[in-house]
């Protein structure tokens, strides 16, 4: 990525450092006439030592450069891989990346109530590999005072959105001032998810649901009765994931380095749906212990077979993507075994394997084995406090105990979605590879 320069020396000496043979054989030519008094018939030549410039400066010049610094700002609330892959686009566009996280009241006050709190979405965006720099409590819209903020404390030299339009209660293009200033750069829009499809896949499960209470215990224990309920179950219902992963997705998302030979690597396991906090506290953490984390994601169907129809919320390939975004993770296994073998211990050279204190723990299996009975035994096994007591359930609970409030904003989203789609042209999305 190219960075803005700065000259500190006048156009004079730009020349010399820029054509060096040029101006040295000039100067060379004037020293050697200069020693003759008669060939310049007693025409005054200044003296060398203050004239000529240090030899030092013949050398090829090294300009001082300073980052590209971006901005791009977010609700960022159900964290997801169509974040991620806004903010490694955004990321591609510049050196510095500095992400704005809109305020809770902000949020309330154009789109509606927010499922996580502010602490909450600040670990999520702090914990992509992406992201530089935080600003917290950002405002949802590009004022003048705030631009001017940016340019001149936070040294911004683009703002970036992505190809969605961004709207304001009145109608208004929340970026409206970043594009008149020509400070505005655009990213193409990840497609198949949002945080809107999130919370309208929850609701969907929730439709027929006499109480919020019951309509939980329902979608989070149920067991599938047959087959086609197990496909409604991983599908998301009525809010199917729209979805498509590539082989060149994955790529950019990986870090793709191996573990050194001697590397001490770590393994944790789960689900790790509707990522959250508490999955990016639990990583830190395990990362911690060692030099390489290795990352265990359940199959689709895996997680249902224990956890209940309602489960799991995001299917394998939006998880994996989820998880590969986070700064602390290293490697994944996509489709991961539910047991720790000690082939695979030996396979993947596996150091630890862990796990966190809090989990989903209502597996609906008869007689279930100890997943990590291998890695017990072997003495590789340890088990990590767990940071934050949130789970995927807890947080599917916030919606659900709010479900007009959140039904009513999806309702509304839709048609602005609607209305994307049916406008929608080609954008080419941003590659920093």
């Amino acid at each position: 990525m190219g960075s803005f320069e700065f000259e500190s020396n006048s156009w004079i000496w730009d020349g010399v450092y820029s054509y060096q043979h040029l101006f040295g054989g000039i100067m060379l030519t004037v020293a050697v006439l200069g020693l003759s008094t008669s060939y310049f018939s007693g025409i005054w030549m200044p003296g060398l030592p203050w004239f000529w410039p240090d030899l030092g400066v013949l050398q090829k010049k090294r300009r001082r450069k300073r980052p590209i610094r971006v901005y791009m700002d977010g609700c960022f609330d159900l964290m997801h891989y169509g974040h991620a892959n806004a903010l490694r686009q955004a990321k591609a566009l510049g050196d510095v990346l500095v992400v704005g996280v809109v305020s809770d009241e902000e949020i309330i006050a154009n789109k509606g109530p927010p499922v996580l709190s502010m602490e909450e979405r600040l670990v999520l965006v702090k914990g992509l590999k992406w992201v530089d720099e935080v600003i917290a409590n950002a405002p949802y819209e590009i004022t003048e005072q705030f631009m001017d903020t940016l340019f001149n404390e936070h040294n911004i030299d683009y703002i970036i959105h992505g190809d969605d339009p961004c709207l304001l209660p009145d109608g208004s293009d929340a970026y409206a001032l970043a594009k008149k200033v020509g400070r505005y750069k655009q990213i193409k829009r990840t497609e198949g998810v949002s945080s809107t499809d999130i919370v309208g896949r929850i609701l969907s499960f929730m439709k027929d649901a006499e109480s919020s209470d019951s309509g939980v215990n329902r979608m989070l224990t149920e067991q599938p009765q047959n087959s086609k309920q197990a496909e409604k179950s991983l599908s998301g219902g009525s809010q199917m994931s729209h979805f498509l992963p590539t082989s060149r997705r994955i790529v950019q998302f990986s870090n793709g380095k191996g573990p050194g030979p001697n590397a001490r690597v770590v393994y944790i396991d789960g689900a790790f749906d509707l990522f959250h906090a508490g999955h990016v506290e639990i990583l830190k953490k395990a990362r911690q212990l060692g030099e390489f984390l290795l990352v265990g994601i359940h199959t689709d169907q895996t997680i249902s077979e224990h956890r209940g129809s309602g489960h799991p919320i995001m299917h394998l390939h939006e998880r994996s993507l989820s998880v590969l975004a986070c700064r602390y993770v290293d490697e994944v296994i996509i489709g991961a075994p539910w047991q720790v073998s000690k082939d695979m211990i030996t396979t993947f050279n596996i150091s630890l394997v862990v796990r966190g204190t809090i989990a989903e723990n209502n597996s609906l299996l008869k007689d279930d084995i100890d997943p990590y009975a291998a890695p017990k035994s072997m003495g590789v096994f340890q088990v990590l406090e767990s940071p934050k007591n949130i789970t995927t359930t807890s947080v599917a609970q916030r919606i659900i105990a709010n479900q007009a409030i959140y039904k009513k904003r999806n309702a509304k989203k839709a048609v602005s979605e609607k209305k994307y789609y049916e406008e929608k042209k080609f954008v080419h999305e941003t590659d920093g590879s």
